[in-house]
């Protein structure tokens, strides 16, 4: 790029001037080009603006994936706010707590919707005012009545009405990120314009982009994975095709032919319902450059896997957190040599694998992973003692984020993730890298998916207990598996325990929820 921006709208309006009539979005056979996505989002702002929106104050986007979603986003921007992309599955009870979390006051949601919104409404701490996408479908004349059509924003524009162009600084508030904690409410990650930008570019950098890449992003909006994929993209000039989930994977794969995607973000949920399929051969794959992997660490057997079926595309094992979005990624050259490393820092970050007293390990030995860099977001909202015990500065200014997560890294500095602190399974005086022990279960013939916890035992402390779905068509016993595991892994990291399922708890995000699984063995107990 010619010019660097320095706040995340600002991208939007470099493409605009580059490519004004390249399609930006397509989504459901629409297509919108930049010059409507930067028209549309300013006339946008200008509402938000006669709406009373001051700058930094927050504004929710409650839609499944479309281009309205996009749309909002670069609008609110525009208008000196701060953007909420929240899940379209919430239900009233957190999408309520969420707004009075933030303290969101204008909500844009889509009329499919308005059953939650209304409740929503009737929780919420403080007057909610909705802008409703396709309103005149709304069929409950209440909901109705307190939602303004999203056609108005656009309609209702005078030739005279202008953009007051908000003071914004790189260091203000761009986004709020809700995320699921281990425990409790919903955590609202602080993402700075200079973040976000910084995050984005790195990316781009180890990528590769290029104006010419076509995007296909079947994840939602709301998880930074999916909603990175148009920040990028529009960052470089690029298209991204957006779909809305990726449970019918006959239709995602027919969408890369069509558009000739050139990449392709998916979750190890994606991987195993590809691998499950009898006839991959008949879709077209051509176009697509790369995959890339992220929210989950890839099972080594999958990654393996897709190699032999795809032995042309680049593959990307990348890892990250919503803290600071993305740490490291693994070079396509390096798959094959060690698939079960998720590589080296991105530019422009750091990283350190530290023991309890803040002193580098040594090589192959475990510690906690500590990122440093622009990408490591501002801490949490309004949760002042969670954001002092993550993110931490040093005596020279230098600020720090504390994963919570295992790692070790090897003599060459190729990272390695093995599990989250809390998850880590301390059994017959061991510690047990859950990560680890999927790894060597998904080796096993006829295993599709695994999940592996930590259960309580009298003895032992915690013992291993895996979940395993089998591939289609494959019988798999408890007895089978055992004797599969005992010949490759120690004794110590043997399960215990084994539970064939027909499928395992998801997030909406497609990651395997083992929060499910571990809340249903403590209930068993």
């Amino acid at each position: 790029m010619n010019r660097l921006p320095t706040l995340l709208h600002e991208t939007l309006s470099i493409s605009t001037e580059r490519y004004p009539e390249k399609s930006a979005l397509i989504c459901n056979d629409q297509i919108c080009t930049y010059r409507q996505l930067d028209e549309q989002s300013t006339q946008l702002a200008i509402y938000l603006q006669k709406m009373g929106l001051q700058p930094q104050d927050r504004v929710a986007v409650f839609t499944d994936n479309s281009i309205e979603t996009v749309i909002s986003l670069y609008g609110i921007l525009k208008a000196g706010g701060v953007f909420l992309i929240l899940n379209g599955g919430l239900k009233s009870s957190k999408l309520a707590y969420i707004l009075n979390n933030s303290g969101t006051n204008i909500l844009i949601t889509q009329a499919s919707k308005h059953r939650v919104f209304m409740e929503t409404v009737e929780k919420a701490n403080h007057p909610v005012r909705i802008i409703c996408v396709h309103h005149e479908a709304i069929l409950n004349p209440q909901a109705a009545e307190i939602s303004i059509p999203w056609d108005s924003v656009f309609t209702d524009a005078n030739s005279t009405d202008t953009l007051c162009p908000p003071a914004t600084n790189t260091n203000d508030l761009a986004s709020l990120i809700y995320t699921s904690g281990s425990t409790g409410d919903p955590k609202g990650v602080m993402c700075s314009h200079s973040n976000m930008v910084s995050a984005a570019d790195s990316i781009i950098q180890y990528l590769e982009n290029t104006p010419d890449d076509i995007i296909l992003n079947v994840l939602p909006l709301s998880f930074d994975y999916g909603l990175y994929q148009v920040l990028m993209s529009v960052f470089f000039g690029g298209t991204t095709v957006l779909g809305s989930s990726f449970v019918y994977i006959h239709r995602v794969l027919e969408q890369i032919a069509r558009w000739k995607v050139t990449g392709f973000p998916i979750v190890p949920t994606i991987v195993a319902m590809l691998l499950n399929m009898q006839n991959l051969d008949r879709y077209d794959f051509s176009s697509v450059r790369y995959l890339t992997n992220t929210g989950a660490a890839f099972p080594v057997n999958h990654i393996k896997r897709l190699r032999q079926l795809l032995p042309n595309m680049q593959i990307y094992s990348m890892f990250g957190l919503t803290e600071c979005k993305r740490v490291c990624y693994l070079p396509p050259e390096q798959v094959d040599i060690r698939p079960d490393s998720v590589g080296k820092p991105m530019p422009n970050c750091t990283t350190y694998v530290l023991d309890e007293n803040d002193q580098p390990v040594e090589p192959d030995q475990v510690g906690e992973l500590v990122i440093e860099g622009p990408n490591v977001m501002q801490g949490y909202w309004q949760d002042p003692e969670l954001t002092a015990k993550t993110y931490r500065t040093d005596s020279d200014g230098t600020r720090r984020l504390y994963s919570g997560d295992y790692f070790k890294q090897d003599a060459e500095g190729f990272l390695y993730f093995l599990g989250r602190k809390d998850d880590m399974i301390k059994t017959r005086g061991e510690r047990v890298s859950p990560k680890e022990v999927e790894n060597a279960l998904s080796e096993i013939d006829g295993v599709g998916e695994v999940a592996v916890i930590g259960v309580d035992d009298d003895i032992l402390g915690q013992v291993v207990k895996a979940f395993i779905v089998s591939r289609d068509g494959v019988e798999l016993t408890e007895q089978n598996i055992l004797a599969a595991a005992a010949k490759t892994m120690e004794k110590f990291m043997v399960p215990k325990y084994i539970e064939i399922l027909t499928e395992l708890p998801k997030s909406h995000h497609g990651k395997i929820d083992k929060k499910v699984l571990v809340k249903r063995e403590k209930t068993a107990s």
